[in-house]
């Protein structure tokens, strides 16, 4: 389906392969696998992939085995890490599609076993994931080298990783990240003396990528860095990274408000004066948030910031672009460009901004953009080469 509305996202995979080798320059010797859940962030799976793999990216990393079903459509055979133990009713798909799963309980052994047995396929190289205390998934450090033993002694299998997860990296004062690195390290110093030597030891996200060197080990994981955003405000700078993501959209419709009238559902927002406010079509259904007008949320209209006006409903969203009266307001419009997130003008509205007036993480921001949204890719030759 052809979607014509006047609003996009804008991906600079340039940026994406900028940061990927920034990722890739700080992390050596570990090779890095660029995370591609949730359809690249929002940013488009395969265009992301494709742009990490080309920039220096060994692996790639997903949630759930339909998530890989994209990248080996397009014709990608690097490495997937499916980043948690699979379902049941994946199995067949994970194998079928050369996926290396992450396991945590023997019944998830024995199921990667058992689809490897159907399909007649070659081992299986699966990842034993270890809960350190983040408590979301994974083994207990106990039971480690009984499930090691347990892939050990099936042939279709392979214990090819094992790895943990941090859950608290991206605060860099926080001494909960040293106890998770003594307690994993305690469980592979156990399975060494086990006679147990995985191939590939992994712990690090982007923001123990960035933070600490002892984590990294053999290979990291990378998400919310490849498209140039910071984990947390506390990391902002350790590495250059360029945002990758911009949302943007043109002015539908241009009036002037009276002085006193009400915009939008509530009439909440009235303006002092007359104002000329524009209307833009984009909403909560593409993924601005409905309150963002409420905290504070502006747009960039002629390269300058202007506030949101009233609330965001489903399908669009007003901006006051001043006063009626004002040069700079009473150039705006129809046609004209707005910009949500990016730079416009020299004046610049990133994820982080966003999140941090709505009390959340720049993560949410972007994979909250829907697939209302068009994605438009930008690029230099080559860089998004599919990459094998």
């Amino acid at each position: 389906m052809l979607n014509r509305r006047p609003a996009w996202a804008e991906i600079d995979l340039d940026a994406v392969a900028a940061n990927v080798r920034a990722l890739v320059a700080t992390a050596a010797p570990a090779a890095v696998c660029a995370v591609v859940k949730a359809d690249g962030y929002g940013h488009g799976a395969v265009p992301v992939a494709e742009a990490a793999l080309a920039a220096g990216a060994s692996w790639l990393g997903v949630a759930m085995s339909a998530e890989a079903v994209p990248l080996r459509a397009a014709g990608i055979d690097a490495p997937v890490l499916l980043l948690s133990e699979p379902a049941p009713a994946e199995l067949d798909e994970v194998v079928a599609l050369g996926l290396h799963p992450t396991v945590y309980t023997r019944q998830g052994i024995d199921g990667v076993a058992e689809a490897a047995a159907r399909a007649g396929a070659p081992p299986v190289g699966v990842h034993l994931k270890i809960d350190t205390g983040m408590h979301r998934v994974g083994a207990e450090p106990a039971a480690a080298p009984a499930l090691a033993a347990a892939v050990l002694g099936r042939p279709e299998l392979v214990l090819e990783g094992v790895w943990t997860h941090c859950a608290v990296a991206d605060e860099p004062e926080n001494p909960f990240t040293l106890r998770q690195a003594e307690r994993f390290e305690a469980v592979l110093a156990e399975l060494r003396s086990a006679g147990v030597q995985p191939a590939l030891i992994h712990a690090a996200n982007s923001a123990a990528t960035l933070d600490h060197p002892r984590l990294r080990h053999d290979l990291v994981r990378c998400g919310i860095t490849v498209y140039g955003l910071d984990p947390s405000p506390a990391l902002h700078g350790r590495i250059e990274l360029r945002p990758a993501l911009s949302l943007r959209a043109r002015v539908s419709l241009v009036k002037v408000v009276p002085a006193g009238e009400g915009v939008s559902y509530g009439l909440r927002y009235r303006s002092t004066t007359d104002s000329v406010v524009a209307t833009v079509p984009l909403g909560y259904a593409d993924g601005v948030p409905r309150r963002l007008s409420a905290v504070g949320g502006e747009a960039l209209v002629g390269g300058r910031r202007r506030p949101l006006a009233g609330t965001v409903t489903m399908d669009h969203l007003m901006v006051d672009c001043g006063p009626a009266g004002d040069a700079g307001a009473e150039a705006v419009r129809r046609g004209d460009e707005v910009v949500l997130l990016g730079e416009q003008g020299g004046e610049r509205i990133g994820a982080e901004e966003w999140a941090a007036r709505l009390d959340t993480i720049a993560y949410e921001v972007v994979c909250a953009i829907s697939w209302r949204v068009p994605r438009r890719y930008r690029r230099s030759a080559g860089t998004g080469a599919r990459h094998g």
